[in-house]
């Protein structure tokens, strides 16, 4: 009798020790598949391209034409700035990134960047600003680096600006499409990751200083077109770029690095047919991940709150203008090892930045496009 009560103990315990199962991986479940939702702070901006956090809750917007503006928390648009240069807009083109100084609660700078009109044609540059106290103009705007050499073209721009820890400035580039073969060479910006200084000077520890023939200003080479940049974590650059018809890429900048294209590729000749020498060669970096085919990426931002649950704390989100989902990426060990579509159907989504309460924000590329906050 005794033998048999301690076997139905047995039995007992491993029936609520399999329910406990049951109830925690249901619980994981659950935090990893909550839904998101998409709030519509702002309507009626003209193809926007980058948001800012300023404080009180209001937001920062460029929009490609070239304007930039005030958008306060009830959704409520200023009038452009009046300040913002003389943009080269067109295809791809006009007034693009736009990111705070990481000490502007004090100094009110920022930088942006833009398709900058001159002699033979047109280039990236980057300028840095004084937001005026009354957030109707930019002050003291002064261009402190402009791509070399200016090209007859409407695409490949590149454009994105992130602050490193150390305060230098990195500016992921575009190869123009039309000068694909530059993105190989260190005589031009084309198809460079650029680190400056916040005045426009050389950091001293860049890769390619004082080697002859090569631009002071490279840290990388070898991108085709980046549409997104970020910290990691651990500090380190990541860059995303879009590929030909498909291998668009995740990349780890690192300094003096080649990452292959035009020379390798995962993507093909829009239309089929071979591109370059393959997807890999000795000398090139492989990326960390790529799509085929090809989602379009364009914004990428690490969550580094718990707004959505603890599952999704440290996750990638990218967004897509093709297929127009905003792609939530869970990273372990170095690798990508899932991606989710996210709000579906929310069209293509240029930007995607964590805001000061930890909430994602989103930018539609459209000409009527939205500003948007992603709630749990």
């Amino acid at each position: 009798m005794q033998g048999h009560s301690r076997f139905i103990r047995r039995r007992l315990w491993g029936s609520l020790a399999s329910v406990a199962v049951i109830f925690t991986g249901l619980a994981a479940l659950g935090a990893q598949a909550q839904p998101l939702r998409a709030q519509t702070i702002a309507t009626g901006l003209e193809n926007p391209w980058a948001v800012a956090f300023l404080p009180e809750g209001r937001f920062l917007v460029t929009e490609r034409p070239g304007r930039m503006r005030v958008v306060d928390p009830q959704g409520r648009m200023s009038e452009p700035l009046a300040g913002v240069p003389r943009v080269a807009a067109g295809g791809q083109g006009g007034l693009l990134d736009v990111v705070l100084d990481s000490g502007f609660a004090t100094n009110r700078t920022l930088y942006f960047c833009y398709s900058e009109p001159g002699a033979g044609g047109n280039s990236t540059a980057m300028a840095r600003a004084r937001l005026a106290d009354d957030q109707r103009s930019l002050q003291d705007v002064q261009v402190i680096f402009s791509a070399k050499p200016k090209v007859e073209s409407r695409m490949h721009f590149g454009c994105r600006i992130v602050e490193a820890r150390d305060g230098t400035l990195f500016l992921a580039l575009g190869e123009r499409n039309s000068r694909r073969d530059d993105a190989q060479g260190l005589d031009t910006h084309h198809g460079k990751v650029v680190r400056v200084q916040k005045d426009g000077g050389v950091p001293k520890d860049n890769p390619f200083v004082g080697r002859a023939g090569a631009l002071p200003e490279t840290w990388s080479y070898g991108h085709r077109n980046a549409q997104a940049a970020s910290l990691g974590p651990d500090g380190a650059l990541w860059v995303i770029e879009h590929g030909p018809q498909g291998g668009d890429e995740i990349n780890l900048a690192q300094p003096g690095r080649n990452y292959g294209w035009p020379v390798i590729t995962h993507g093909e000749n829009y239309g089929g047919g071979k591109m370059g020498e393959g997807t890999q060669k000795a000398g090139m970096e492989q990326p960390l991940h790529y799509w085929v085919p090809s989602i379009a990426p364009s914004g990428m931002a690490f969550l580094t709150s718990d707004r959505y649950g603890p599952a999704l704390r440290g996750n990638l989100f990218v967004g897509s203008l093709k297929f127009g989902y905003l792609d939530r990426i869970e990273l372990g060990g170095g690798k990508v090892l899932r991606e989710h579509k996210l709000l579906e159907g929310i069209g293509r989504v240029r930007d995607v930045r964590q805001g000061p309460d930890g909430l994602l924000y989103l930018l539609t590329d459209a000409s009527d496009g939205k500003l948007v906050r992603v709630l749990p």
